[in-house]
């Protein structure tokens, strides 16, 4: 594993030397929906404003929720007009002309910056900048592979975008050596930051409304196959008697009408809440957070309930352990069993509960703040001008 040292040393100056910042970033992403990496991407872009940074987001395919929060802090959105194909991306003739203007915007723009987030964004960004003659070009990388392995055109796409890519940022050290381990990337062109949290992550919340008696299980995370809730429902039909609990699931997707079906033959108390902007409102109601996630880069769920001081019971995959181990409890994946052991444990042992909830919310606030996020974005970006500069 990248220890923090070692990753960060590559990329970052030694705090006391400031390196020349860029006057123009240009964030590009395929849309700004409700995802954890298009929250991520917003709190980015306003921290770089702030900063007084000019900085815009770009969007491949539609807007979204973050739209109106970007436009309100002052962040330009342009909407570049790719269509999206339900059966994987292709550059139809549309898309070629929306490629041609994404280029023309980049020499009109003339951006110090292109950081490129996701998989189409990154494709999409590495000929783009080179084309327009962009001075540094980033890759976020914010998932594991897994999805990628028997995709060789997808893996053929990424590895060429890598190699016109300047450096790649992964949000997570599992993910980090996924990717050195599977793609080969050598290790000069590869650091992890952490995602951040907005101070209103840290702040009391009025909690929402969810009618029950009953210790609430809250999972946030969109109703999709990769996300386990199968085996969340499950887990909690084996919670010993005696122990009932109402079960909360904020998020949509394609597997709700399959987990209302699996709901009501358990026999458990699910309550399908929907997509929700009101998500520390939910936390502040909650007793407990769980996430069952099978494949996982870094959960902004799991990071939004450390900062509610909330015991979290997660599958350890991806880059969850590094956020909560000797902090919440880690169980394997797709076990519902070890899933049920694991909530019961919380549930029955409030001081052990408010112990780990006390631990995740005081090393979050050390290590998951928002603004130590941007400023590293800030030297990364400083630091990769100056070396394009030097050559």
């Amino acid at each position: 594993m990248l220890s923090d040292e070692r990753t960060l040393s590559r990329t970052v100056p030694p705090r006391g030397e400031s390196p020349a910042g860029p006057a123009r970033v240009l964030l590009l992403i395929g849309q700004l929906g409700l995802g954890g990496t298009e929250k991520q991407v917003a709190l980015l872009a306003r921290g770089l404003r702030t900063r007084g940074i000019d900085v815009r987001v770009l969007v491949l395919f539609e807007g979204g929720a973050w739209e109106n929060d970007l436009n309100a802090a002052g962040v330009p959105v342009v909407h570049l007009g790719f269509h999206r194909r339900v059966a994987g991306w292709r550059m139809l003739p549309g898309n070629l002309a929306a490629f041609r203007r994404f280029v023309r915007h980049l020499r009109r723009m003339r951006p110090d910056v292109l950081h490129a987030f996701l998989y189409h964004s990154y494709v999409t960004a590495a000929p783009a900048a080179r084309l327009a003659r962009v001075p540094v070009l980033v890759a976020g990388r914010r998932s594991l592979g897994d999805y990628k392995q028997e995709r060789r055109a997808l893996l053929a796409a990424e590895r060429a975008a890598t190699s016109l890519t300047d450096l790649l940022i992964a949000n997570a050290h599992s993910v980090a050596d996924d990717t050195l381990r599977h793609e080969g990337v050598p290790p000069r062109k590869l650091t992890v930051v952490y995602n951040g949290l907005p101070d209103s992550a840290f702040a009391p919340a009025v909690p929402a409304a969810i009618d029950t008696d009953l210790p609430v299980v809250l999972c946030v995370a969109n109703l999709k196959r990769y996300k386990g809730h199968r085996y969340l429902l499950d887990a909690v039909a084996r919670l010993r008697p005696g122990l009932p609990c109402t079960l909360a699931l904020a998020g949509a997707g394609p597997e709700r009408p399959a987990l209302e079906r699996q709901a009501d033959r358990l026999g458990i108390d699910v309550r399908f809440l929907g997509a929700r902007t009101d998500v520390a409102r939910l936390l502040a109601r909650a007793d407990v957070v769980v996430l069952p996630s099978l494949h996982e880069g870094m959960s902004n769920a799991v990071m939004e309930a450390m900062a509610a001081g909330l015991p979290v019971v997660a599958s350890d995959v991806g880059g969850t352990a590094e956020l909560i181990r000797d902090r919440g409890v880690l169980v394997p994946p797709a076990d519902a069993g070890a899933l049920a052991a694991g909530l019961e444990r919380v549930l029955t042992d409030p001081a052990f509960a408010a112990r780990l909830g006390e631990r995740a919310r005081a090393w979050s606030r050390e290590h998951l703040h928002v603004d130590g996020m941007v400023d590293q974005h800030v030297r990364i970006y400083g630091e990769l001008l100056e070396r394009r500069c030097a050559e």
